[in-house]
């Protein structure tokens, strides 16, 4: 316990217990929530704001990574948190989204915040770091083990309101957070796919099976009216980048936020 210790005081993270009074009651009420947080940077108000996962696929269409920019940043620009897996694809997409749009984001990783995981992402979870936060369950040191990313997902659930899975086909381990969210009775919403697309075929299905069908970010925040969001109208300029780790070219689009 005293070499964690020593490891994240030279690593610069914050290590909340689950007496401590940073910890999110959210995260406190699920099932087997987390006994220790560790934390690169520093944790968002998540008992007083709105807060939504982004998850789907990493082999994201074009129309997904758009789609989860726009999403993320249209919800950001409202002071929602997103929450997801720091994951190529949908994930990278939803936290460049909120970053890009000023908000705040949170990466929730199935390994040590300083293991060497995905580094074509590490400046990306530097960026999540200086405006929201990085966090794990495991100690530095810990590596990112295959079973550790299905016990993550309950986390990114756990820390949400709601759930959006944007791309996803029917064997997705986005799936799985669905499963979480269901269990810890969180909003489940999917985004509505072409249907000739196999990263489509489990969002459809989520659909057919009840979950919240999603064409506007609109149609998240109006499923949670305890929280009286608020915006004057606005327009927004957004950028999806032509990340390599993305495999999508550049697109630039326009989102009309009305409320």
């Amino acid at each position: 316990a005293q070499k964690v210790i020593d490891d994240c005081i030279r690593l610069g993270y914050d290590i909340v217990c689950f007496d401590d009074e940073e910890y999110p009651q959210k995260l406190k009420d699920i099932y087997s929530p987390p006994c220790v947080l560790y934390v690169w940077g520093k944790l968002p108000d998540f008992d007083n704001s709105l807060s939504i996962a982004m998850v789907g696929t990493r082999n994201a269409t074009q129309y997904g990574v758009m789609t989860s920019h726009v999403l993320s940043a249209s919800l950001s620009k409202l002071g929602v948190i997103i929450v997801s897996g720091g994951a190529l694809g949908i994930d990278t997409a939803s936290h460049i989204g909120a970053l890009e749009a000023g908000g705040t984001t949170v990466c929730v990783l199935g390994c040590g915040i300083d293991h060497r995981y995905l580094m074509s992402n590490a400046q990306l979870r530097k960026n999540i770091a200086q405006t929201g936060a990085v966090i794990s369950e495991y100690p530095p040191g810990t590596k990112s083990f295959p079973h550790n990313f299905p016990v993550r997902n309950r986390i990114l659930s756990g820390l949400s309101d709601g759930v959006v899975v944007v791309e996803a086909d029917e064997k997705s381990g986005s799936l799985i957070t669905v499963n979480h969210a269901l269990e810890q009775g969180r909003e489940v919403f999917a985004v509505m796919g072409n249907i000739n697309s196999r990263y489509s075929t489990g969002t459809n299905k989520m659909i057919k099976d009840g979950a919240t069908p999603v064409t506007s970010y609109l149609d998240i925040i109006e499923a949670f009216p305890q929280y009286s969001i608020e915006s004057s109208n606005t327009s927004v300029e957004l950028s999806a980048r032509n990340d390599s780790q993305l495999n999508t070219p550049p697109v630039k689009h326009r989102v009309d936020v009305e409320l």
